[in-house]
């Protein structure tokens, strides 16, 4: 059993940043998702897939992954890049 450790996305709805400097670790699944003869919804008997703790630092998370023994893989944020536009470009 391996998690996942990423920083949490700005939200596409919202312009600003709030709660963008959280970071989350998320268990990998163990076994595959298959759906249920009776309904027809997806699920497993994995219940670590549904827990999500989050963490205030990099260094929180990993310190917790280690300390509880598990295996981790960190996927760090890609590199912010902004495209400078001026209002005049629009008509050239």
């Amino acid at each position: 059993m391996s998690a996942h450790i990423y920083q949490t996305p700005k939200n596409a709805m919202q312009s600003g940043k709030a709660r963008m400097s959280t970071w989350v670790l998320e268990h990998d699944p163990r076994e595959a998702k298959k759906a249920d003869p009776l309904m027809g919804w997806a699920g497993s008997g994995d219940t670590k897939q549904q827990l999500r703790l989050t963490f205030p630092s990099l260094d929180a998370a990993k310190a917790y992954a280690e300390r509880s023994g598990i295996p981790y893989h960190v996927t760090m944020p890609a590199p912010k890049s902004l495209k400078i536009q001026a209002y005049a470009d629009n008509f050239r």
